[in-house]
């Protein structure tokens, strides 16, 4: 059986890696004043995009996902003849509106596809499973590079779903923005109230940094710190720590806001690689989607790994 994996441009991985094992993407459009991107998980596009307008008026940015129409017509006009069954992994649906308008495609693209697989030579029937990943950004990551791995071993499509539902449950994203203006700026643009401005100017006056996870479809912050970098090597070593504890997958996924060098050199992360190194944890690095950048802000850090339930403390 043929099996497709489909994500939006949100989820955070290597565009080698999403090429090498034909990963469909549904971009998500950004608009920054008269500035137009269709984010395809082409990073040098990004970083161009990020230095050109995301550190200036990035929090003004609308974002736009594929509408019901276009991926019914991606699925028709391509994926129900190359693959028999796709799954289509989406950042949480209370984040984005790409959940809901791939459920309302499905039905059409079930409805509609056999006269067009018929015609491509394919007698047997198409299915397609929509799968709400519950996060964002580099925990998105972790379901997909799971779907990969299982459609590698051979897996029927019955456990690749119930392994992928059950991981999505099980999947932690952290992240740290650099500056608490913008992620206010940003919030205020999107009418959420989660950061308020005494809580910004105190915390940007004291550099403190909270620390966002996203678990279970909700973001929240569940620690505040004091300066980016240190900030960033307790996430490394917390992280750390969770992969000598046993994640519920070999994988680490990280996605950063800028180029990859700065990621790499700061504090912790060298360590972190030696730790997943010494306990067989593959660790994926990837720019930050521009849809991540422009809601947490340039230089963000996110983390990605699934594990059993626990609490952030460093």
């Amino acid at each position: 059986m043929r099996i497709g994996i489909v994500v939006d441009s949100a989820c955070d991985l290597p565009a080698d890696f999403i090429e090498k094992n034909n990963i469909v993407v549904l971009p998500i459009t950004v608009r920054i004043g008269e500035a137009v991107l269709a984010d395809h998980r082409d990073e040098e596009a990004t970083l161009e995009f990020l230095r050109a307008h995301v550190a200036e008026r990035g929090h003004e940015a609308e974002t736009t996902p594929f509408s019901v129409a276009q991926i019914r017509d991606l699925f028709l006009q391509r994926l129900v003849i190359d693959y028999d069954h796709v799954f289509c992994l989406t950042i949480s649906k209370l984040r984005s509106q790409i959940h809901d308008n791939a459920m309302q495609a499905s039905f059409a693209i079930l409805n509609d596809y056999k006269p067009i697989r018929h015609a491509a030579g394919h007698t047997s029937p198409f299915a397609l499973r929509v799968i709400d990943t519950l996060n964002l950004f580099a925990g998105q990551g972790i379901t997909a590079v799971e779907a990969v791995r299982l459609r590698d071993a051979g897996e029927h499509v019955a456990k690749i779903r119930t392994t992928l539902e059950s991981l999505a449950e099980n999947t932690y994203g952290y992240m740290i923005p650099r500056d608490l203006y913008y992620l206010r700026a940003r919030a205020r643009t999107k009418g959420d109230r989660s950061v308020g401005l005494i809580g910004a100017a105190l915390g940007s006056a004291l550099d403190i940094k909270p620390v966002l996870r996203a678990y279970r479809g909700v973001t929240e912050p569940v620690a505040k710190l004091k300066g980016f970098e240190p900030s960033a090597q307790k996430l490394f070593e917390f992280t750390g720590k969770k992969v000598r504890e046993g994640l519920l997958t070999p994988v680490v996924n990280l996605g950063y806001g800028g180029e990859l060098s700065e990621l790499r050199a700061l504090p912790g992360y060298t360590r972190l690689r030696e730790i997943c190194a010494e306990h067989g944890v593959t660790v994926h690095e990837s720019v930050m989607s521009l849809t991540g950048m422009v809601n947490v802000g340039k230089g963000a850090l996110g983390v990605g790994f699934a594990a059993p339930p626990h609490t952030f403390a460093v």
